[in-house]
């Protein structure tokens, strides 16, 4: 992430069922935990009912859905991206699903499975593709770092 656009972060103002000043929305904004320095795309959903926890420096695309429960398929469960991970914009992460450190989901993925650290993966369902070299892993690490803050 680019450290001028980041250099001032705040964390967001988070209202339950009300777009932020970027566009994005949370329902049980009490169950989401919100890392230091994170990047949410518009138009991105979170339902947070049994937990989100999105860890420092990890950057989500615009339109995409992440989903502690899916009424759909009665599955429920907590979602976890790991700190520096990337998710690709019109992805989708379904509950009880962990999103590695370092991984990047690529566009429009469908995750319904956990992602491990330092891999690239995509698809519908989301596959891992490859494993991030030590170059590449390096590239994308962040060294600051704060807790993660309840909002």
């Amino acid at each position: 992430m680019s450290d001028k656009r980041f250099k001032e972060w705040e964390p967001p103002k988070i209202e339950e069922r009300k777009l932020t000043e970027y566009n994005w929305i949370v329902q049980h904004k009490d169950s989401l935990k919100l890392g230091y320095k994170t990047d949410i795309g518009a138009f991105t959903y979170i339902n947070a009912k049994n937990g989100v926890t999105i860890e420092d420096h990890v950057q989500i695309g615009s339109h995409c859905s992440i989903y502690s429960v899916s009424t759909i398929d009665n599955k429920e469960g907590p979602v976890i991206l790991k700190k520096n991970c990337r998710i690709g914009t019109h992805s989708v992460v379904m509950p009880n699903v962990t999103v590695g450190e370092n991984s990047v989901i690529g566009a429009f993925s469908f995750v319904n499975k956990d992602i491990p650290k330092n891999v690239v993966a995509f698809g519908v369902p989301a596959k891992v593709v490859k494993k991030l070299t030590e170059t590449e892993i390096k590239e994308l690490e962040v060294e600051e770092t704060h807790s993660v803050q309840k909002s």
